[in-house]
């Protein structure tokens, strides 16, 4: 019979040949040594399916499984059910991670016996490194610290739009009986905020969470394989996110949440309404149509409402805001152009 690890780690692939060894040496590098590796192939087309399996060949430790193309999420809950650790964690196949982030995240799992142990994350451009951190400080929160301290700004942080906590899944562990209740509730469809489906409920439903102040993790923010087209489709994708999250979230259970929710429903449409209708080369009934059919959406016209113009940073997407929550198609074209 094949011994439990302690940690499962799960790294989807799908063409990523230029980075896959890098990622993968950087987890066999880890300090930390009881853990098993689940490649999973997510139907690549270049060279990355053959390379996992030559990992895979080398290091019993890892298990490679190759699949049809199903989108990232796909690959996670795959990794999941073939997963035999006590704890979970991802790790992205074009990012990295420091030698000792899985001694110190599962030394303090140990520790604490907490559902969640979270890390920081530097943020890797062609030209920098940007270290971001969470807002709660670090250490061990049980139940009630978590309700006081952490759950009124876990999406949120009062700045906009500044996330309270990484909505990433790969500065996390979690504990096995924890994520599984939630991770395949995340729509397999969502390509851009799925993270946070699983990450915030996970975080809401834990009974305990120890936040580390080192940043062990290193993503790569590039146009690489992972990064989703702005199209017409991701507004069909914001109106599934958003009422996923409607769902996943009991407003009665964590009121705190309600004012957050509306803040990054804004965030998602700022982010995304003005590269889909700046891409329509002519303004025509039909996107005009699609304008107002957003605007309208009750969780997108519910956010609009509720938002604070002044708390929204820059001048544009405050102008966006007025335009979107009183349908003044004409002047959101106007600004785009300008």
């Amino acid at each position: 019979m094949q011994p439990t690890p302690f940690l499962s780690i799960i790294v989807p692939v799908y063409n990523v040949e230029a980075y896959l060894a890098e990622c993968l040496d950087s987890i066999l590098a880890q300090t930390f040594t009881d853990f098993e590796v689940l490649l999973i192939d997510d139907g690549s087309t270049d060279g990355s399916s053959a390379l996992a399996d030559a990992y895979a060949a080398k290091d019993a430790r890892i298990r490679c499984f190759h699949k049809e193309n199903g989108g990232h999420m796909s690959a996670r809950q795959e990794g999941f059910r073939n997963s035999l650790g006590r704890y979970i964690a991802f790790v992205d196949s074009d990012d990295w991670i420091d030698p000792a982030m899985y001694e110190r995240m599962c030394a303090a799992a140990v520790t604490y016996s907490a559902d969640m142990i979270c890390c920081n994350y530097t943020a890797v451009t062609p030209d920098k490194q940007i270290q971001r951190q969470d807002v709660c400080k670090p250490g061990f929160y049980n139940r009630r610290e978590l309700e006081e301290q952490v759950y009124p700004i876990l999406l949120y942080s009062g700045s906009f739009f500044h996330y309270g906590i990484s909505p990433s899944l790969c500065n996390k562990l979690f504990r096995r009986t924890l994520l599984e209740k939630y991770l395949f509730r995340v729509p397999l469809s969502i390509k851009l905020g799925e993270d946070g489906l699983a990450a915030y409920p996970c975080l809401l439903g834990a009974s305990s969470a120890c936040f580390l102040a080192d940043s062990f993790y290193y993503y790569r923010s590039n146009g690489g394989s992972l990064t989703h087209t702005m199209d017409h489709g991701r507004l069909a994708e914001n109106r599934l996110l958003f009422d996923t999250y409607d769902k996943l979230i009991d407003l009665a259970a964590y009121p705190c949440m309600e004012k957050q929710l509306l803040y990054y429903y804004a965030y998602q449409c700022l982010l995304t309404f003005p590269p889909i209708f700046r891409g329509e080369r002519t303004a025509g009934k039909n996107d005009r149509a699609a304008f107002l059919a957003e605007c309208s959406y009750p969780p997108v016209r519910r956010a609009f409402r509720g938002i604070k113009t002044g708390s929204v940073s820059g001048l544009h997407n405050r102008a966006y805001v007025l335009c979107i929550r009183h349908g003044l198609y004409r002047l959101f074209r106007f600004l785009l152009a300008h």
